[in-house]
């Protein structure tokens, strides 16, 4: 996996850490909701497995757009996605869907998601600027 600081160019967005990091967060909720109550399947079981997919799809659909400024759009999208999945996960422990153990252990993970995402984005505002 490519951990962002090689010179290569990067010809894929399954190369891009933030899509890296954030697959694996996807995969990470994908795999905590099974656990959820099925009363909460069209709830917020829908609701974090649509946000958590959001995030790496926008990264996907941003790093195929042409402009500096249409991947910002996208990538901004995707860390909205985050910090809603964020909100969710909150809810879900607060509810007693999930432990304090499992919020922490994918709180964790969305933070590093986030940051990565930020530095993209601060990355794509120095490109449009240029």
């Amino acid at each position: 996996m490519n951990q962002g600081n090689t010179t290569e160019k990067i010809t894929s967005f399954t190369q891009l850490f933030a899509w890296q990091e954030g697959h694996q967060l996807v995969l990470s909720v994908y795999k905590l909701i099974r656990g959820f109550p099925k009363d909460e399947l069209f709830g917020i079981t829908s609701q974090m497995r649509r946000c958590a997919v959001s995030i790496t799809s926008n990264i996907a659909e941003g790093f195929s757009r042409n402009s500096w400024k249409e991947k910002l759009q996208f990538y901004a999208v995707s860390l909205g996605s985050v910090t809603e999945l964020q909100n969710q996960l909150l809810i879900s422990r607060d509810v007693g869907y999930i432990t304090t153990e499992e919020f922490m252990a994918i709180a964790t993970k969305s933070v590093s998601v986030n940051k990565i995402l930020n530095g993209l984005i601060k990355k794509s505002k120095l490109m449009v600027k240029a």
